[in-house]
C-alpha cells in the first residue's frame, strides 16, 4: 500500500501504547533517524516495562519492579520521547487527534496503534471477589505476590502460559496448586501433544495437580473474599485465592470505533498499515498476514511486538519491507524451559529428538516434507539452531532428523550457506 504522505515531511508519531511494542517504536524511530516528535501514549502510571518476568522472576523475588523497567526516564529524555500517561477515548481520524479521558488532545502526522491486549474473564458468579487475580500488569503481580506468602492453597484456572507459569510458582512456595483446564492437555493450543505430556508430568512431579476436562462453575466466598471453588462437575476445591489465566482479547474496539477494519484485532498489510495508511496497528492488537501461517493471525509475544515495531519504524523513515520475521515464543515453568521457533498448526509429522527422560528434548514439526517449526525444552543450541535453519528455508526432511546420532546443532552449520 502506498502511504499517502511523504515520509521526508513526517513531523510527528504519536504511539497509543506503552507496551513492549509502543516502547520499542519509539525507540525505534529514534535509532533509525528520526527527528520530529514522539509521543508515546500510556494508561498505567510509571515507567514503561516488561511483563514477561511477572508470572516468574518478579512473582518469586528475584527482580524488583524497577529493573522490569525498558529503560530509565533519563532515556526518554534524552531521546526526546514524550511519555503521556492517560486513558486514550477516542481516534478522530478527520482531525488526526486522540481524545483521552481528561479532555485533552493529541496531534499526529502518523499514528501507531500498540494498545495490547487484556485478560479474558471467566463469565462465572464470584469473579468479582476480593483474591480473584488475573496476571497482567505490574499491579496484579505486587496484589498477587504477598499471597504466595500467606495463602496455603491456590485454584489456577488455565493451564496456558501464564496459568502454569504462576502454577510452577506457587508449587515452589509449597502451596497447594489446583489447576482446571477445559482441554485434554497443558497448553494444547500452543505445542505438540508430545511435549504437553512432557509438561504434564513434570507439574505432576512438582505437586500441581491439573484436572483436563474441567471448567469453573463458580468461585464461592466469604465475607467478600474468595474460599474456593465448585468445578464444572461440582467438586468444591478449597482456595485462599484464585489465579485466571483463560487467554486474552485485543484491545480493538477503538480502532473499531474510529471505522477501520478489525478482525480478530486490527487488521494490517503486508506493512502493518491498517485501512488508514496514516494508522498502522503493531503487536497483540494487530491481525497480519505472514509467510508462516496460511491465514491471518494475531501474535502474543515479545518477538512479535519487537520486530513488527521495528518494521513500522523503518517504513516511517523510508525503508518500507513486508513483515516476515520468523515467530518465536518461550515459557519458564519451574526447571523447564520452553522454546519454540516457528508455528506448527497443520504438522503432519514430527520427530523427537534428546532424552524424554531427563526432560531434554525437542520435537520437530514437519508438513508435507517441510520442516515448520520446532518446540525445544532446555535444549537452547536446538533453539537457535531451529530459528537459523527456519529462517532459511531448510530442506531437513523427517527422515534425515530421525536417523540414529543427528544433532541439529552441527547440521545446521554444516548446512549453512557460506558468506
Amino acid at each position: 500500500m502506498a502511504l499517502s504522505f511523504n515520509t521526508m515531511t513526517l513531523t510527528s508519531v504519536v504511539i497509543a501504547g506503552a507496551g513492549q511494542a509502543g516502547y520499542q517504536c519509539a525507540a525505534s524511530l529514534r535509532q533509525e533517524g528520526f527527528e520530529g516528535s514522539i509521543t508515546l501514549v500510556g494508561d498505567e502510571p510509571g515507567l514503561p516495562y516488561q511483563r514477561p518476568p511477572l508470572s516468574k522472576a518478579f512473582l518469586q523475588g528475584k527482580l524488583p519492579a524497577t529493573a522490569l523497567r525498558f529503560r530509565q526516564a533519563e532515556f526518554y529524555d534524552e531521546k526526546k520521547i514524550t511519555r503521556v500517561h492517560g486513558r486514550i477515548t477516542a481516534i478522530d481520524r478527520a482531525a488526526s487527534s486522540l481524545s483521552l479521558a481528561d479532555g485533552s488532545t493529541l496531534g499526529w502526522d502518523h499514528l501507531v496503534l500498540a494498545l495490547g491486549s487484556r485478560n479474558r474473564v471467566p463469565s462465572v458468579p464470584g469473579i468479582d471477589l476480593g483474591g480473584v487475580f488475573g496476571l497482567r500488569s505490574l499491579a496484579d503481580a505486587e496484589a498477587l505476590a504477598p499471597r504466595l506468602i500467606s495463602g496455603q492453597h491456590v485454584v489456577v484456572i488455565g493451564a496456558g502460559f501464564i496459568g502454569l507459569e504462576f502454577a510452577a510458582v506457587a508449587a515452589a512456595q509449597r502451596l497447594s496448586v489446583q489447576v482446571l483446564e477445559m482441554a485434554d492437555r497443558p497448553m494444547a493450543r500452543a505445542i505438540t501433544p508430545a511435549m504437553s505430556a512432557l509438561f504434564a508430568q513434570a507439574h505432576a512431579a512438582a505437586g500441581v495437580n491439573i484436572r483436563y476436562g474441567q471448567g469453573l462453575s463458580s468461585i464461592l466466598g466469604r465475607d467478600g473474599q474468595a474460599v474456593g471453588v465448585v468445578t464444572a462437575d461440582g467438586v468444591s476445591l478449597d482456595a485462599d485465592f484464585v489465579v485466571y489465566g483463560i487467554g486474552v482479547l485485543p484491545n480493538a474496539e477503538l480502532a473499531a470505533a474510529a471505522g477501520l477494519t478489525v478482525s480478530n484485532g486490527v487488521q494490517v498489510d503486508a506493512q502493518l498499515l491498517t485501512s488508514d495508511p496514516a494508522i498502522s496497528a503493531i503487536g497483540d492488537v494487530a491481525c497480519f498476514t505472514s509467510p508462516w501461517a496460511d491465514s491471518p493471525i494475531r501474535l502474543e509475544s515479545v518477538q512479535n511486538a519487537v520486530d513488527q515495531a521495528r518494521c513500522v519504524a523503518a517504513r516511517l523513515m523510508g525503508k518500507p519491507a513486508a513483515y516476515a520475521a520468523l515467530p518465536w515464543f518461550w515459557t519458564d515453568q519451574g526447571e523447564m524451559k520452553l522454546q519454540m521457533a516457528g508455528l506448527s498448526a497443520g504438522m503432519d509429522a514430527q520427530v523427537l529428538l534428546g532424552d524424554e527422560a531427563t526432560r531434554q528434548m525437542s520435537v520437530l514439526c514437519f508438513r508435507q516434507g517441510r520442516l515448520i517449526a520446532v518446540e525445544s525444552v532446555n535444549r537452547a543450541a536446538d533453539h537457535m539452531a531451529s530459528r537459523k535453519l527456519l529462517t532459511r528455508a531448510t530442506r531437513l526432511t523427517a527422515e534425515e532428523a530421525a536417523a540414529p546420532g543427528f544433532d541439529l546443532k552441527p547440521y545446521e552449520a554444516a548446512t549453512r550457506e557460506v558468506t
